[in-house]
């Protein structure tokens, strides 16, 4: 065979008449992946723009508007007959596909919208977007230095400056960012585990050592306890307080007593360091003193203490505030509620790991979470694995030696590295702070009201709860009734049955576009038991537990006047619920 055709029969663009179908196909798909070279017409550089545009439009042109995208809010998904799908035979094109993603987001609610309150769900600021996107075109894998390169400093110095937020060490540190709160849990519990038992990575778990958490943690518990192999039945809930849902120090050293004389070894304690409802803060300091006191018995590990703090961590930027000086200005009512959150974070120092929610508290994209623990010699070693075959280390930080997964994107890091970057301290103490000056203005609204009542009064987090009562009942006296009264059970219950269904007539308003005052229903959403009565403190009773409405204002762009519209929807739900015309 000649040279020549020797190259014609090489090549993966025939030209002419001659060339297979496959090829034209492949000519043609050249268009729809980026161009490798500068200089070059990119069609994702042009696409993306198309993209954004059109999203974009999908926006609402006033103010006034619904908390949704686009104009159609039902729901179009076929859900009985959407699995029944098969691949197309034929070729489309990026621009109608991209279409048909953008029709997707229809109906989605617009987290930047004024009107959005319903939960912890902040719009991403423009850098850690960006950066998220950025990541996703040349698609580092933060596996190991070969494939992320330079890009590795994102989680790098993510952990070093979390770390020192801590009061660590933060060479000494380290993070791995994962996928969300779960897994930061399930990290932490991995940790545990392989610390507390020592030969359960080869052997497997043989023994049932327990997981203490509070009555506040959060469901994802279950998960990892589940997944990991320890069993949910090796969880023990510690009682929490009332007034603060905080973890009960006399109930944890009765556990912790008891589990050392009977020779149980503790894998984990998790304290909860802000909850979605509840803003709960377990005492990590008082916590760390109880396990130094009842240490495993002999032949295991140490307790691990982890906090779980993906919601709450972010209130470690005040750590430097001068409160006494305020050089940001914050309101004399606000002041004490920041100083209050920072003592109440700073516990993590007591740690061996904490986590980390940037898609919450941290104004970014999901997903960018992040593990972020003590001793990183420790965690790395005890976790490490063989070398792979076909992986090579080429530089000195390997994560895939000892991470949960083994390909993981960069997107979450780069979100969560531009927002520590672009925010700084200042950044992040004004836009909870003002956050806080909404929630005081709010609840200094709802006291004026006889019919309503803030019912996490004394918590400082950034969400308030409110029930509503028909407007003949004094709120504040019966919700104190129903609170601590075990004969006003019936009232309880009649009255949390009236704010669920408050909170289902506001969200049907929301979704249909109603108006009220001319103004669109805000997004908001109910809590179905973020506190249980105090005559209901083992949680026995499913139905004796606090259901309020919930306004979390995590929007830069809400303002004191979306609150008062909030709280004249709410008031217009509750008439229309009781049929008061």
């Amino acid at each position: 065979m000649s040279t020549k055709a020797k190259e014609q029969k090489n090549t993966d663009k025939p030209t002419g008449q001659s060339a297979p179908q496959w090829a034209k196909f492949r000519t043609e798909m050249l268009n729809s992946f980026p161009s490798p070279f500068r200089g070059e017409q990119d069609p994702l550089a042009e696409g993306i723009n198309i993209a954004v545009r059109e999203l974009d439009k999908l926006k609402p042109e006033k103010k006034g508007s619904a908390a949704f995208l686009g104009t159609n809010s039902a729901l179009t998904i076929d859900f009985k007959n959407v699995k029944n799908s098969s691949l197309n035979q034929k070729m489309s094109t990026s621009e109608e596909v991209i279409k048909q993603v953008v029709k997707m987001f229809e109906g989605m609610p617009n987290w930047g919208h004024p009107l959005t309150m319903n939960n912890v769900n902040p719009q991403g600021n423009t850098a850690a977007i960006i950066a998220a996107m950025l990541s996703e075109i040349f698609a580092p894998n933060i596996i190991e230095g070969e494939y992320a390169w330079n890009v590795h400093q994102a989680e790098l110095e993510s952990g070093g400056i979390l770390a020192n937020l801590a009061g660590w060490e933060p060479k000494k540190a380290g993070c791995v960012y994962t996928y969300g709160g779960s897994g930061c849990w399930t990290y932490g519990l991995k940790y545990a585990l392989t610390r507390v038992l020592p030969d359960s990575r080869n052997k497997g778990i043989r023994t049932d050592a327990k997981i203490i958490c509070s009555q506040q943690a959060h469901y994802t518990m279950l998960n990892s306890t589940d997944w990991t192999g320890i069993g949910m039945n090796n969880i023990i809930k510690i009682k929490t307080d009332v007034d603060t849902n905080a973890m009960d120090m006399q109930h944890l050293e009765q556990i912790l007593k008891v589990c050392q004389a009977k020779h149980i070894p503790v894998a984990s304690v998790v304290c909860t360091m802000g909850t979605t409802d509840a803003s709960a803060f377990d005492p990590v300091e008082s916590v760390r003193k109880l396990l130094d006191k009842y240490p495993n018995p002999q032949g295991y590990g140490k307790t691990f203490l982890y906090c779980d703090s993906v919601i709450g961590w972010s209130w470690i930027v005040f750590k430097n505030y001068d409160f006494y000086k305020n050089p940001l200005g914050f309101s004399k009512e606000v002041l004490p509620y920041l100083e209050e959150n920072y003592n109440a974070i700073k516990g993590i120092f007591y740690a061996d790991a904490f986590g980390v929610d940037f898609h919450k508290s941290g104004f970014s994209p999901y997903i960018s979470s992040a593990f972020v623990y003590r001793d990183a010699k420790e965690f790395e070693t005890i976790l490490s694995r063989g070398q792979s075959a076909y992986l090579q280390p080429r530089s000195p930080y390997n994560p895939l030696n000892y991470t949960l997964e083994v390909s993981r994107a960069a997107t979450g890091s780069l979100a969560g590295w531009a927002t520590l970057k672009f925010f700084g301290y200042e950044g992040f103490q004004s836009v909870l702070g003002g956050i806080l000056e909404n929630k005081v203005y709010l609840k200094d609204q709802i006291a004026k009201q006889s019919d309503m009542v803030c019912v996490n009064q004394s918590d400082t987090g950034l969400v308030t709860l409110l029930r509503i009562y028909p407007k003949n009942i004094d709120a504040k006296a019966q919700f104190k009734r129903e609170l601590c009264g075990k004969t006003f059970r019936a009232d309880l219950i009649k009255n949390n049955k009236l704010t669920q269904a408050i909170g289902d007539k506001l969200f049907e308003w929301f979704r249909s576009g109603k108006k009220i005052n001319g103004q669109c229903t805000p997004y908001l959403s109910f809590s179905t038991g973020f506190r249980c009565a105090e005559y209901n403190r083992d949680m026995k009773d499913k139905e004796a537990m606090i259901y309020a409405v919930k306004m979390f204002p995590m929007n830069v762009h809400t303002t004191p006047e979306i609150m008062d519209h909030a709280l004249t929807c709410i008031v217009a739900a509750r008439d229309e619920v009781l049929n008061i015309s």
